[in-house]
């Protein structure tokens, strides 16, 4: 029966205070809701408790609350968590709560599966099943506010859209998730808090530059020669670097807002001296930063981490040529957390 209920949160308030004033009631009755479903979180009608009974029975038959579950949580030995999240459907995705002294970071995900073919990430070898609805990602980042309140005494301070998917291939589901989650009316995040990261859609940044989004930009990189990167993901010959690089100087030149690219370095892949020459000129066309992650390995042993002496080179010669240069640990490999190691083993 409940299949073919409508999903209330797939309603705006507006709708929703037609739907009151089309049942004899006031419109302002949709507003209470909507502050239920998205303020507060509640994911059962009957929890709206200054609703009468017969207003909880009236939503309760026309509509149904499709949110998520935890359906396992991890815990790290360094404090991160990870959660696997059963959706309405029964199909699960990943998510990761991921704690530092002074910020506790959620890492979401977009999509059921991935739509991209990057060889060195576990998530690309499940399908792309479907996108996940705005509410979907919602609750994620709800679910991982309250983890971090209970588990690290603090609410949640970051968003990284850096989970299962493509959020660029899920463009639309992700923006509307965003704006309710830096909405007033939502959790009221910071958008500057959040950051969504791409394998590099051009047109997408292109239109995100358009739609004057207040969020910021990673870029999963990996490499700055057309050559190597589509031998590592291979969509990069539908999209190449040119196309990348002109996308990124459009963004930048609407938002004037800083680049981030997340580079991972391989033994024998991209750790020669042509590698590191080729990033740095790709990092001087619009005013950027360079995060270097350590690499996760995803069981076949196929990559494997360059010598400490390379990742030296290269944040040596980034700074030289003054690009700032981060080298990230990940956190929770114990429990298979860790970037590009999502692909619900569980």
């Amino acid at each position: 029966m409940s299949q073919t209920k409508q999903d209330i949160r797939a309603l705006s308030k507006e709708q929703l205070m037609a739907f009151f004033t089309a049942h004899g009631d006031k419109a302002f009755r949709g507003k209470q809701v909507y502050e239920w479903l998205w303020k507060k979180g509640v994911h059962q009608f009957d929890d709206m408790t200054n609703l009468s009974l017969e207003t909880r029975q009236l939503l309760s038959d026309a509509f149904s609350i499709n949110h998520i579950e935890v359906d396992t949580m991890q815990r790290s030995s360094d404090g991160t968590l990870k959660n696997a999240i059963r959706l309405h459907d029964g199909l699960v995705v990943e998510s990761v709560l991921i704690p530092t002294p002074k910020r506790t970071t959620a890492c979401v995900s977009s999509q059921v599966g991935c739509s991209l073919d990057c060889k060195f990430c576990a998530t690309s070898r499940l399908k792309r099943m479907r996108n996940l609805n705005p509410d979907e990602i919602y609750d994620q980042v709800v679910a991982i506010d309250k983890q971090s309140r209970l588990y690290h005494d603090r609410k949640l301070t970051n968003i990284v859209f850096m989970g299962m998917g493509e959020p660029l291939m899920n463009y639309n589901n992700v923006l509307k998730a965003i704006d309710k989650i830096t909405s007033d009316e939502g959790l009221g995040m910071s958008p500057k808090r959040i950051v969504v990261s791409t394998s590099g859609v051009p047109k997408m940044i292109k239109k995100m530059a358009e739609d004057g989004v207040k969020f910021n930009l990673a870029v999963s990189l990996h490499s700055a020669r057309d050559e190597v990167r589509t031998q590592i993901m291979p969509f990069n010959e539908t999209f190449p670097l040119k196309d990348l690089r002109e996308a990124l100087q459009f963004w930048y030149a609407k938002t004037k807002r800083q680049i981030t690219y997340e580079y991972v370095v391989w033994e024998g892949i991209n750790d020669t001296l042509e590698d590191i020459e080729a990033l740095i000129d790709f990092c001087k066309f619009a005013p950027s930063k360079v995060n270097i992650i350590e690499y996760n390995p995803i069981d076949d042993g196929e990559f494997k981490q360059a010598k400490s002496s390379i990742i030296e080179r290269y944040v040596s010669m980034l700074e030289a040529n003054n690009i700032t240069v981060t080298v990230r640990r990940s956190r929770g490999k114990d429990i298979d957390a860790a970037c590009g190691q999502l692909a619900n083993k569980s």
